[in-house]
């Protein structure tokens, strides 16, 4: 009993001694990111990100994006990933428990032709490290970062997934509606050219008006082939996306598609944190931290308890109490002759630890950089729709007057051509608005790191 009392004395100063040390986490000083007006500095309260259910809500783009999350493979073995440093992790918890090991033996023993004598041992050993200096425990820690930093990249992955999906499914939009846009414009298009020809023939038009109304046919032709081979190359990429072979995938339109809630004018500073790039830098820069630890506690000597107990043909219990105490005693070891290593370690660790740092620094920037962007593009597409709706209501006016202008006689097909065009152009620019405005919420959703799913 007082062996056991001078042992638990001894574990308890020497537990006093140890070098381990709590992972904070970093803060963000406001003062170092001033992004510009769409970063609201001042706001100490982090943005909630929608899921991407109230931001997408077309609901055949919601059945895509649901197949994609469970057949997309970069987000099965990301999740993967997360199984094995679990495993990992469990490891690591398990060194605080004793090892236990049964090693049987047994032999018969004859002399001189003698009658055998049978003999047999049943022991049964133990060791169990005591992590007085925190070697176990940084190992421990530094295992449970590894867990972390996997579940923020299976977020990462399904954030870049969804946000993948949503793309390519509003660029498919757009170009079904440009392509809807130049097949009505080629009909339009032909029409003329047939009413240019019957105006040549009562000499109200020149040959020439007659080459350049075919050729702007033509130019429209060619416009069509190019769409819709655009569209099958965009649906091939779609179907990549959800790990399926290329095929015809139903899909709503422009005029039909909705969205969901508007998105924050200013975005918290703190709101960066919480980006899944960031925290796996974070989480990263943990690692390191109890990897400097690890490698201080390889200085330090480590100290196991050891004992065994068993059977044998000629005893009972073989070992006692005072027995293993002293084995525990002596099975304290000391490094001495590779305190070189170890300084190495120690200073490969160090080195990683601060290049952590100086990542997790650069995730902090390149997610206020990609925030701001995604705001002021959000904020501009907005404004772009409203004007761009007021010019193709002008340019319709003036095609309807150009061209009845042209039949009076009071101006050349030239002019026709000018106003048809510009408003060709500015149809299919819009429809490019509209997607830049799409585009624009999937951006800042993916800028903010993806929302609850």
């Amino acid at each position: 009993m007082k062996k056991i009392l001078m042992l638990f004395i001894a574990t308890q100063t020497l537990l006093g001694c140890g070098i381990y040390t709590k992972y904070s986490k970093p803060t963000v000083a406001a003062d170092d990111f001033l992004f510009g007006s769409t970063i609201d500095v001042k706001d100490s309260v982090s943005v909630e990100v929608p899921s991407w259910r109230n931001l997408f809500t077309d609901s055949l783009l919601c059945e895509l994006i649901d197949l994609g999350l469970t057949s997309n493979t970069d987000l099965v073995l990301a999740k993967l990933s997360i199984e094995q440093s679990q495993a990992m992790f469990t490891t690591s918890k398990l060194a605080y428990v004793p090892s236990f090991m049964l090693a049987p033996q047994g032999g018969i023993n004859s002399f001189g032709g003698s009658k055998g004598s049978a003999s047999y041992n049943l022991p049964i050993t133990t060791s169990w490290e005591i992590d007085i200096f925190g070697k176990l425990r940084n190992n421990k820690q530094q295992a449970k970062a590894v867990v972390e930093q996997s579940q923020e990249y299976v977020q990462m992955v399904q954030t870049q997934l969804v946000s993948a999906i949503a793309t390519s499914y509003y660029t498919l939009l757009m170009l079904d509606e440009q392509l809807a846009i130049t097949k009505a414009t080629s009909v339009n298009f032909k029409q003329n050219l047939e009413v240019i020809k019957s105006l040549k023939e009562v000499g109200m038009q020149t040959e020439a008006a007659v080459r350049q109304s075919a050729a702007n046919y033509y130019s429209v032709l060619l416009s069509i082939e190019d769409l819709e081979n655009g569209i099958q190359i965009a649906e091939n990429a779609l179907a990549l996306l959800l790990n399926q072979p290329p095929y015809k995938m139903i899909r709503g339109r422009i005029k039909t598609s909705t969205f969901g809630a508007e998105l924050e004018s200013s975005i918290s500073i703190t709101a960066l944190s919480n980006r899944p790039d960031v925290r796996y830098s974070e989480f990263m820069l943990k690692q390191s931290f109890y990897g400097v630890n690890s490698a201080r506690s390889a200085f330090y000597p480590s100290i196991s308890l050891g004992g065994s107990a068993g059977w044998s043909n000629n005893a009972g219990v073989i070992v006692n109490p005072g027995d293993l105490l002293l084995s525990a005693i002596g099975s304290l070891t000391q490094p001495l002759f590779n305190r070189g290593v170890n300084r190495a370690n120690l200073k490969i660790a160090k080195v990683n630890y601060d290049k952590s740092v100086i990542s997790f620094q650069k995730s902090l920037l390149i997610a206020g950089n990609e925030v701001n962007d995604a705001l002021i593009n959000y904020q501009t597409s907005k404004e772009k729709r409203v004007f761009r709706k007021k010019q193709i209501n002008e340019l319709e006016q003036a095609v309807i007057v150009t061209e009845e202008l042209m039949k009076g006689g009071f101006n050349t097909y030239l002019e026709v051509l000018i106003a048809q065009n510009s408003l060709l152009q500015a149809q299919i620019y819009q429809t490019t608005d509209w997607f830049d405005y799409a585009k624009s919420r999937v951006d800042l959703y993916k800028a903010l790191g993806g929302g609850t799913h």
